[in-house]
């Protein structure tokens, strides 16, 4: 019997891709439970969720949103990915480029919207 050496995975980027994939996945739905339940809290209690609110309001947060965006827009365009490789016949051929067109263009938006929410941010808390 011929025992293999390794691991199945050999950290490649259709993993990586796969990783990213379901970590996003996995962190939007998190985001979407806690944005459900803290808006909830308007009908519950309005001071509440003005207190919930105004934790929100804190220079960290932009961190965070900045976060959120990157992993909702990498989701985005790696699905669109996944759709192609799926039901293009060229697909698996091509997953590579796509994977790295994926990732070009999440750099791409990601700095223009990094610096966009940056103005906005600085510009509402008077220059900081």
């Amino acid at each position: 019997m011929t025992q293999t050496k390794g691991t199945l995975y050999k950290g490649r980027e259709g993993m990586w891709s796969w990783v990213g994939h379901r970590i996003t996945g996995v962190g939007i739905f998190f985001f979407l439970l806690v944005h459900v339940l803290d808006t909830s809290l308007v009908r519950v209690s309005p001071e509440a969720y003005d207190a919930v609110i105004g934790a929100y309001k804190n220079p960290i947060m932009i961190v965070g949103e900045i976060g959120l965006v990157g992993a909702i827009v990498f989701h985005a365009f790696n699905g669109l990915r996944i759709i192609l490789v799926d039901f293009w016949s060229q697909g698996t051929r091509y997953h590579r480029q796509m994977l790295w067109t994926v990732m070009g263009l999440w750099v791409i938006t990601m700095i223009g919207f990094t610096v966009r929410h940056l103005m906005l941010f600085l510009d509402g808390w008077g220059g900081f």
